[in-house]
Formats: structure tokens, C-alpha cells, sequence
């Protein structure tokens, strides 16, 4: 009986180790955009919240945020080299990105410095984090947010 105890535990150790040394699959989002507003994407995302280019030809948009944590994309609609899938522009409601930053009051001072519209004034929040909130020539909301740890 002791032996099938000790061989229980050591199975059990071993498949615990197994499963430690197995790695994710790694992953990284990528948000995109049909619209036909690519100019205009890459000006706001450029200008107004300083993402870089990665990639860009006559009908792809690829930025990404400083420091290249997440990209966003914009594709043309109805481009004869994508599928039908990616052919219907977005409509320009019911979609909001979340972008967090260290200091959201400097951001929110440097956007209004810009003259880029306000849709939610700069807020506490009653769990804490505070924000406000834009929108992107495509009607994305953007909210911008500084968390604040759970306490």
C-alpha cells in the first residue's frame, strides 16, 4: 500500500513538473479596422497619440503604440486580394480600444492641446482608475486610462 501511495505522489509530481515546463502559446492582439479612411487613421494614430508605422502600402495600415506593446490595423474595404470576410468597412459604432498610460492627466493635456474633442471629460472613477475618452476618424471610441491598484 505504501508503494502505491509513493507511486501515486510521484506521478502526480511529475505531471505538476510536466505542466510547469510547458510554455503559452504566445499571443499578441492586433485590432483591426475595414474603413477607408487610412490617411486620416494614420494622422490621428500618429499625430494625436503617437504610434509608429510598421507596415503601410496602398491598401494596409499597420501601427503600433510606443514601445510596440499592441498594433492596430486598417484595411481598405472590398480590396480584391483580402476574402469577403475582411470586405465590409466598419460602421462606426459599438467598439471601443482601452489604451492604459503612466500619466493620464499629461495625455489629457497634450490631446486638448491638439484640439481633438473630449467625448468624456478627465474622471475618478469610484474603483479608482481615472480617464477620459476620444474618438477615432473611424468612430472608435478610445478610452484612455491610468489604473490604479486594487488596494
Amino acid at each position: 500500500m505504501n508503494k502505491l501511495i509513493i507511486l501515486a505522489i510521484a506521478l502526480l509530481f511529475a505531471t505538476g513538473m510536466q505542466a510547469q515546463n510547458q510554455k503559452p502559446n504566445k499571443m499578441k492582439l492586433n485590432a483591426g479596422i475595414v474603413t477607408s479612411k487610412l490617411a486620416e487613421s494614420k494622422a490621428f494614430y500618429t499625430n494625436v497619440l503617437g504610434f509608429g508605422v510598421t507596415f503601410e502600402n496602398d491598401f494596409y495600415l499597420l501601427l503600433h503604440t510606443p514601445g510596440r506593446k499592441a498594433e492596430i490595423s486598417f484595411l481598405l474595404p472590398d480590396h480584391p486580394s483580402q476574402q469577403s470576410l475582411f470586405h465590409q468597412p466598419f460602421n462606426g459604432t459599438g467598439m471601443y480600444l482601452t489604451i492604459e498610460v503612466e500619466d493620464v492627466d499629461k495625455i489629457y493635456k497634450e490631446i486638448k492641446q491638439k484640439g481633438i474633442e473630449i467625448k468624456i471629460d478627465l474622471r475618478d472613477e469610484p474603483w479608482g482608475d481615472r480617464h477620459f475618452a476620444i474618438t477615432d476618424p473611424n468612430g472608435v471610441n478610445i478610452d484612455i486610462v491610468h489604473y490604479h491598484a486594487q488596494q
